[in-house]
């Protein structure tokens, strides 16, 4: 089951029309992703200081869907698509719960949807390295129950 993190829109997430600036839908799935990778153990603080190595967004792909507005209910969902020796894929959605209360509908309503690319870096030089072993293979570990669709 996917990995899922509320969260809630606030007037400095929307823009002069009244609705989540677009942009914001990148940060709302860096919040989730990193509570993902929490989740999991991999603090990524941590990592660094221990590894030398950061993660860094090298690639993003995002449709949206439908706006979100002021006060509105958020799941951020996040998913391993595929692990390399030096990157990840991560899938991710925003979805709504709110807009599920106003229209009835079974599940929380999809917002956007998108595709992110992390890569580990030597956090010096940010040049691409191996991700650790112990990044990996916790992956590794619960990669098989984190692909399935989020169901509230």
């Amino acid at each position: 089951m996917s990995y899922a993190f509320p969260i809630r829109v606030y007037w400095e997430d929307t823009d002069a029309g009244g609705i989540v600036f677009y942009a914001n839908y990148l940060k709302f799935m860096e919040r989730g992703r990193t509570e993902w990778l929490r989740s999991l153990g991999v603090e990524q603080r941590k990592l660094r200081e221990e590894t030398g190595g950061q993660f860094v967004v090298s690639e993003t792909q995002l449709k949206y869907h439908r706006p979100s507005r002021l006060d509105d209910e958020l799941l951020v969902t996040a998913d391993l698509q595929q692990l390399g020796t030096a990157s990840l894929i991560i899938g991710q959605r925003v979805l709504s719960k709110t807009e599920q209360e106003r229209t009835g509908a079974s599940e929380p309503v999809l917002l956007c949807e998108g595709a992110i690319r992390i890569g580990w870096v030597d956090a010096a030089t940010l040049r691409p390295a191996r991700i650790p072993k112990q990044v990996t293979g916790t992956l590794e570990r619960y990669s098989g129950s984190m692909t399935q669709p989020f169901k509230p």
